[in-house]
């Protein structure tokens, strides 16, 4: 008989996986300046986030293990202004940044393929703290892309005005049923402050 229980590698990737799925979909039918718009006082949107998230990626799997992704990271660059991973320019466009994405997908399960979890590996920019295993990088880029999917979750809800289809967390209420929850909570944190 054949043991079909996933290892520990399998399920951490599964998750990531699952993680990297969800944040790809939140822009699944907005148009571009939807996914452009910066909704938060830091500017916090979709496309950047996905950009984001696959520049860490890229580094996390590629140069944190000694392995080539072969993919050019401007807005990595000395002379690059701060926070350039985290908002597409006018002349980069969604395809590009989604191809990046997948991209870092594959090349991360290709490390993950070819490595153990035990496997060392060094983040330069962590400095003193920077020797790591490929379980260690697993489970931070997993809390790094489910981070990141909760935001673009958030960001996604504010640009639509409605709660996100068929999510299997959340009830499957109509606009009206929704509108009556957030006047009962906003009740509440009045009467909180009162």
């Amino acid at each position: 008989m054949t043991d079909i229980t996933p290892t520990l590698k399998d399920t951490l990737q599964r998750y990531l996986r699952k993680e990297r799925s969800a944040l790809l979909a939140t822009l699944d039918g907005l148009e571009e300046r939807q996914i452009r718009w910066p909704f938060t006082p830091t500017g916090t949107n979709l496309l950047g986030l996905v950009k984001h998230t696959a520049s860490v990626s890229l580094g996390y799997f590629g140069e944190t293990f000694g392995r080539d992704h072969g993919q050019a990271l401007p807005w990595f660059d000395d002379d690059a202004r701060e926070n350039d991973d985290l908002w597409a320019t006018a002349g980069e466009t969604r395809e590009q940044i989604v191809s990046l994405y997948e991209a870092s997908a594959r090349e991360a399960d290709a490390t993950i393929a070819a490595l153990d979890l035990d496997s060392p590996g060094r983040v330069p920019w962590w400095g003193e703290h920077g020797d790591v295993t490929l379980g260690r990088i697993l489970v931070h880029m997993i809390a790094e892309t489910a981070h990141h999917a909760g935001h673009a979750d958030i960001v996604r809800e504010m640009l639509l005005g409605t709660a996100p289809d068929a999510d299997p967390n959340l009830p499957g209420w109509d606009a009206g049923q929704w509108a009556a929850y957030r006047s009962g909570l906003e009740e509440i944190a009045a009467s909180a402050g009162a």
